[in-house]
């Protein structure tokens, strides 16, 4: 079998596969589907009357961000899947994506898996690849994602409010557990947690609807990508404001929760790649996120309370306490690219 040039490779695995979802969604695509995709020098979009675009874009790289190891089909999704949770964040509507890569070599097994899982994930939110690049290199992945939002309803890092509870999504520390037990930091308590702590590291879920549906509801959001700790005062800097946090309410699944205490405190509080939404929300907006959660069918937990600065020149500050009240003295910082443990 000859083997793979750049062009070949992007058309059989991608351009192909790109060309038969957008057939088979047919006249059930979203009306803001690009006009013009992959097969020219640029895309063309056009987000539906009234919305703006919302745009990201995240790299993965191996070593960093993944193991050498990792299923190329759990790649292919997890690499989606950070973009979109951004899209999540800002309770944007996914819309279109690029892939741009490197890869040491053209293995079509490795690419028949990474593409089935990037594709599998793209289809489920009706996200269409409308173009992008390859070469040869280190594997790196780098993907720019492209949403919709109505711009008076975009959840933004700056609106949070004195009064706002603290709300996040899901349950917080299980890929930052994953990672411990990958690198032989702690051992998970059977097999099956193992299981659950890889699943949460290779596979995350972005919370798409739950974005949406906080349009109009939320103040402020983010997804925990870096972990609480660091992903929260990100907000609390564009938003100028303090917050206080109950350790002891971070929601952590029955997994984590066998885990050794001080293990629990450090992946739910500093823990990475959790990609779970961290908002703000009037306290008056309680019943309104307890109805979306039964709606989205996801678990949103309330864990603490925006307040107010004391002068607009001191530094944002998270006081953390316990179920009891009392304050807690940690040092926990979250994921730095440049610094990472």
């Amino acid at each position: 079998m000859p083997k793979l040039s750049e062009f070949s490779l992007i058309d059989r695995f991608f351009a192909r596969r790109a060309a038969r979802a957008r057939a088979s969604a047919g006249a059930g695509r979203t009306a803001h589907a690009a006009t013009l995709g992959i097969g020219d020098d640029c895309a063309l979009l056009s987000p539906p009357a009234g919305e703006t675009l919302a745009i990201s874009t995240d790299m993965l790289v191996e070593g960093r961000h993944f193991f050498a190891d990792i299923d190329p089909r759990a790649l292919g999704h997890k690499a989606l899947a950070v973009n979109l949770s951004d899209l999540a964040a800002m309770g944007a509507k996914p819309q279109s994506f690029t892939l741009a890569f490197s890869l040491p070599r053209a293995d079509e097994a490795w690419l028949a898996a990474f593409s089935d899982g990037l594709f599998e994930l793209a289809e489920r939110f009706d996200c269409e690849l409308i173009g992008g690049d390859t070469t040869a290199g280190p594997l790196n992945l780098c993907i720019t994602v492209f949403g919709s939002v109505p711009p008076h309803v975009a959840l933004r890092r700056d609106a949070a409010l004195p009064g706002d509870d603290i709300w996040v999504s899901g349950t917080l520390g299980d890929a930052r557990a994953g990672l411990g037990v990958a690198r032989g930091e702690w051992r998970a308590a059977d097999a099956g947690d193992a299981a659950t702590f890889r699943h949460a590291l290779e596979r995350p879920e972005p919370r798409i609807a739950l974005g949406l549906a906080l349009r109009g509801i939320a103040h402020a959001a983010l997804d925990l990508s870096d972990g609480l700790a660091g992903d929260l005062m990100h907000i609390l800097e564009r938003s100028q404001m303090n917050a206080s946090v109950n350790v002891d309410a971070l929601p952590r699944s029955a997994a984590l929760s066998r885990l050794p205490p001080d293990v629990q405190r450090r992946c739910t509080i500093a823990g990475g790649d959790d990609y779970e939404l961290c908002f703000t929300a009037p306290p008056a907006a309680r019943a309104s996120i307890e109805k979306v959660s039964d709606n989205v069918g996801l678990c949103t937990t309330r864990v603490g309370t925006i307040n107010a600065s004391d002068s607009s020149d001191s530094p944002p500050t998270i006081a953390w306490h316990d179920a009891a009240g009392a304050r807690l003295t940690l040092t926990l910082q979250g994921f730095d690219h440049f610094h990472a443990d």
